[in-house]
Order: C-alpha cells, then structure tokens, then sequence
C-alpha cells in the first residue's frame, strides 16, 4: 500500500507530467521555519527536497492513480535519487496521507470553526461553501478527493485515515453547527443534527461533478449551495 501529498490552487485537471527534475507550476504549502531561527542550508536542502518530493508524488497520483503510481517516477520527477524517498516517507501510502494532511486537513479547522459573534449558523455555512469550491472543488486539491473516492474502496487504509482525519472532524464540527442553528431558531427541524451529511452534500456533488460533466454542464456550484441552504432554512428574506 501506498501514500501521498498536497497542493494549492490550481485547476482541477491532471497536473502536466514532470520531465528533467522540474516541479509542476501548482505548488504545495510550504514548510513552516521556526520563527527567529532560519534553518540551516542542509535543512534548507532537506525541506526542499521533500517538497519536491510531494509534488511530483501529486502530479503521479493525479496522472496515473495510486495503483500504478511508482517510487521510480516520483523520484525522477522530484529530480532525486528513489533513495531520498525513503528518508522522508515510509511509502506510496505515507506519502498520500501527507497530501491529505497538508492539503485538506487544516482547512476543515477552518471550514467547522463557530460562527463569529454577530453571525448567523446561514451566513457562516456560506463561507464555508465559498471557501470550499475557490480551494477545493475549483483546485487540485479536489484531485485528492477524487482520488480518495476512486482508490478508497481498495485501499481501506487510506479510507480510514481520511474519514478519521477529515471526514469525522467536519461532520462533528458540523453538527455542532446544526444543534447551534436549531437552538436559535434558524432551523426547524432538529433531526438534521442526525444527518450532517445531508448539509455538506452539495460540495461532494461539485467535486465529483466538476471532473466527470463540467465540460457538458457547468456547475454554478455557489448557487446550487444557496439553493440548498434555502432548503434547509428557509429562502433569505430581503431587505
């Protein structure tokens, strides 16, 4: 089994293959250097290496799937040796959960954190919508979804580290939000705290929509989560 790594912003199409070591233009988040000390050139090396690791494992995943994803070609498209590899990643399946971990992870914080003073449990669910579809669904990020989807039902490991480190911090964050939501009045029906899947749906939909049919129907995936929310809120009154 096998693992992998993360990214920002870039369309949700199969990233261009590497040639000659250089990495894809769509980069991951960098690490973080410890504030007041800067690291030492052979750290500086190490954390670049590992970057370019990753990014060339997301470009292979994205290309090729999991499965037929090999260590060789990460490696050649890293521009390191297959040996560096191991210095930094157990294996395939180490890798990919690092993607998961860096990519996805610390915006589900984000995306259930409580409303802030003042605001509604509506108008925070639609920042979570627009954050979701601008950094996710619109980006590669949404590629490590996709693959999760594809590759999970073979690879059970990699389905339980995602639903343990995302898909069970965002359903119990948005339960949260939901019993908020029905305790002030801004939802009437309080069997939906039972259901948060049925809340964050719609950004499911949009992922898998915008790779399989964008190119036959464009999904306005903003307005199908207004729509949603009117559902299960009532329409917004205006002004």
């Amino acid at each position: 089994m096998s693992g992998s790594s993360t990214i920002k912003g870039a369309p949700a199409k199969p990233a261009n293959r590497r040639r000659g070591g250089k990495t894809a233009v769509n980069h991951l988040p960098k690490p973080d250097v410890a504030p007041g000390s800067p690291p030492s050139s052979r750290a500086a090396r190490a954390a670049e290496r590992r970057q370019a690791i990753m990014e060339a494992a997301l470009d292979e995943f994205i290309a090729r799937g999991f499965t037929a994803t090999r260590l060789d070609d990460i490696a050649r498209g890293a521009g390191v040796a297959k040996g560096t590899i191991y210095l930094h990643f157990k294996d395939k399946q180490s890798m990919f959960e690092e993607l998961i971990r860096t990519a996805i992870v610390p915006l589900i914080g984000r995306l259930t954190s409580p409303p802030l003073p003042g605001a509604s449990v509506r108008a925070t669910l639609e920042g979570f919508a627009r954050t979701f579809i601008q950094e996710v669904a619109s980006t590669r990020r949404g590629d490590i979804v996709r693959l999760i989807v594809a590759e999970g039902p073979r690879f059970p490991g990699i389905a339980d580290f995602y639903y343990r480190e995302v898909i069970s911090r965002g359903l119990a964050g948005m339960r949260a939000m939901i019993e908020l939501a029905v305790a002030r009045g801004e939802i009437s029906q309080p069997e939906l705290a039972r259901f948060p899947q049925i809340v964050v749906a719609p950004a499911i939909v949009a992922v898998i929509w915008k790779s399989l049919f964008e190119r036959h129907a464009p999904l306005d995936a903003l307005e199908m989560l207004r729509v949603h929310l009117d559902l299960i809120f009532g329409e917004r009154r205006t002004a």
